[in-house]
């Protein structure tokens, strides 16, 4: 049997608990914790600490496992939800935390509204009636996606916002 490498959570179960801190991290065991005690949370899923330390220890490479647990632990999210990641007529956004086996406030980063492209966008538009709220979103997830995954600086995103800014 494959090595447990996601863990899934929301409606009234989830595959994690606090004990699980070590292999959850904080907040992944504090989420999968809030929906045990019957608080409201969104679907989600938990990628274990066990990733990062594969990852390392294996020349960067991914357990083979964990592309068919996401795909799975997503379906179950979309399904929770009752919307689709990548839909552009009822999109599943998500968020995108990191996190770790012990508390590192303000080093850790969080990409929010992934899900959102061209088309996506559009679609949130219409389906929320607020043309600018769906661009903000838009604009502030390639701005988070720039400055963590594409390590482009933060201030270069803010210096070609107040740019348009200051032309209108």
């Amino acid at each position: 049997m494959p090595r447990k490498y996601v863990y899934f959570f929301g409606g009234k179960k989830a595959e994690g608990k606090a004990e699980m801190k070590s292999l959850l991290g904080g907040k992944g065991a504090n989420l999968a914790e809030m929906v045990n005690i019957s608080l409201p949370v969104p679907a989600g899923f938990t990628i274990s600490t066990e990733v990062c330390t594969h990852y390392y220890d294996n020349n960067e490479k991914y357990p083979k496992e964990l592309k068919a647990q996401v795909l799975s632990a997503l379906s179950k999210v979309e399904k929770e939800m009752g919307a689709k990641f990548g839909d552009s007529e009822n999109p599943l956004l998500l968020s995108v935390r990191s996190g770790a086996r012990a508390s590192m406030p303000g080093m850790m980063d969080t990409i929010l509204n992934l899900g959102l492209n061209d088309e996506v966008v559009e679609g949130l538009a219409r389906l929320t009636d607020n043309e600018r709220f769906a661009s903000d979103s838009y604009r502030r997830f390639i701005q988070m996606f720039g400055d963590v995954v594409m390590e482009v600086p933060h201030h270069d995103f803010e210096h070609a916002l107040q740019s348009v800014k200051d032309a209108k």
